[in-house]
């Protein structure tokens, strides 16, 4: 074997190890679908057909997350809704963030609402990132109980809340939700 060919597979051989180390490095800051299913189990108590496929569709939609959102939050309409909530935003790299959440919503909406959410967040560079607001169109149905998801973005960020809730809310709104590092009653 000449020096060349020997220098050829060398270099082949560290371009190779190279980019299996960058994926590695890629899944280390974000989920896999099995990750999330098991951190949504863990929150929610069990794992429902419908939990399951809204992370399903998620993933086939986004990819894998850089954290998630586990909190919950309530809210209420008649055609002008409010939506409060709180939660710990979840990274693989660094500790759990408290998160506060709020915003007015108007449309065809009515009635009122207590929900478990669980919130997956991409594209996040920067925990901090996360105050802000993030405008969405919501539809719901709440009814004893249900699973909703909607998407929500600002910038590069998306977000993307699951929702099991109970009560009895039903329509469609457009909103945003200000998500903030302290509580708020004050919705804008």
């Amino acid at each position: 074997m000449s020096k060349w060919t020997s220098a050829i597979g060398i270099a082949v051989m560290i371009a190779f190890l190279s980019m299996g180390g960058t994926v590695r490095a890629a899944d280390d800051t974000t989920y896999s679908q099995n990750e999330i299913l098991a951190k949504a189990e863990g929150f929610f108590g069990s794992t429902t057909k419908g939990l399951a496929e809204g992370i399903g569709k998620v993933f086939k939609d986004q990819g894998q997350p850089v954290g998630y959102i586990a909190g919950e939050e309530f809210g209420g309409a008649f055609v002008v809704g409010l939506r409060y909530g709180r939660g710990k935003l979840n990274r693989k790299l660094g500790k759990p963030q408290q998160v506060y959440w709020q915003g007015p919503s108007v449309g065809f909406d009515f009635g009122g609402n207590v929900s478990k959410v669980f919130t997956l967040v991409y594209k996040l560079d920067r925990p901090q990132d996360i105050y802000r607001r993030f405008p969405g169109v919501d539809g719901s149905l709440y009814v004893v109980a249900g699973v909703s998801l909607n998407y929500q973005q600002a910038g590069k960020t998306i977000l993307a809340p699951i929702r099991t809730g109970a009560g009895l809310r039903a329509g469609i709104n457009v909103g945003y939700l200000h998500y903030n590092s302290e509580h708020s009653w004050v919705p804008f």
